[in-house]
């Protein structure tokens, strides 16, 4: 582990969160968004797609990651980057896709125990102004955490901004600490994405892949012979490039 990764490690061990700038570089993020919007623009898929305010208070777009695998993909490729961060063996959990509208807000909350380990990552914005990512500075068990009703502000706990731009993050403990975001969305329509995992050897290890394990691998082949012989050509090898 690089000392840069140590010292973010030891943040998070100590606050509970801690950001990650270019978590995905720029580039990658926007690449992301293009081809979730290019999704979105199919007939009907947008609308589909509309939720119910849950912990915002406008409707907003939303998908889980189980629904689209390359947001599936993206999330458990940045599996080892975060157990590094948490200095655990995780799995992931679950996640999902939001693009709030204007004047929308995140109310203040903590997340249920396939949250342990959390990520909000930005993806984009409409009009370019970054839309602030609060998080609280105390821990609070889980028990305690949910009888905790939403809110519009932190109270008396105090709290930290952090800027995010696309392809920024934050890692927090999404059970322990609330978060949330309290000013109303400046943009049109700002687009996230939220990835969560839990400890394999912690209190919430039956959360891995949100209790809905993927399947067992099977052989893809049984004999490749026997592909081979019912077809009338040769197989072709795929193309990587010309030299």
């Amino acid at each position: 582990m690089s000392l840069e990764m140590a010292h973010v490690g030891e943040s998070y061990e100590r606050k509970g969160y801690v950001a990650l700038r270019e978590a995905a570089p720029p580039e990658v993020a926007r690449g992301l968004l293009g081809l979730i919007c290019k999704r979105l623009a199919e007939p009907g898929a947008a609308q589909r797609l509309l939720s119910a305010p849950s912990v915002n208070e406008k409707p907003a777009i939303e998908f889980h990651s189980m629904q689209y695998t390359l947001a599936l993909g993206f999330h458990w490729g940045l599996t080892p980057r975060i157990a590094d961060i948490t200095g655990r063996r995780l799995a992931p959990s679950y996640g999902f896709f939001r693009a709030y509208q204007k004047g929308d807000v995140c109310l203040v909350h903590s997340d249920r125990p396939a949250c342990e380990h959390s990520m909000s990552l930005a993806l984009g914005y409409s009009d370019e102004i970054i839309w602030d990512f609060e998080v609280g500075s105390q821990h609070f068990e889980y028990d305690e955490a949910c009888k905790l009703k939403f809110a519009s502000d932190f109270g008396d706990e105090r709290f930290e901004q952090v800027k995010l731009a696309p392809g920024d993050a934050i890692v927090y403990r999404g059970v322990n600490r609330r978060h949330g975001r309290i000013a109303p969305n400046p943009n049109r329509w700002s687009a996230h994405l939220f990835l969560h995992w839990v400890d394999l050897d912690g209190p919430y290890a039956e959360w891995a892949f949100d209790k809905r394990p993927p399947p067992a691998p099977k052989d893809i082949v049984p004999n490749p012979l026997d592909i081979h012989s019912s077809r009338h050509e040769s197989p072709r090898p795929l193309q990587h490039g010309k030299r």
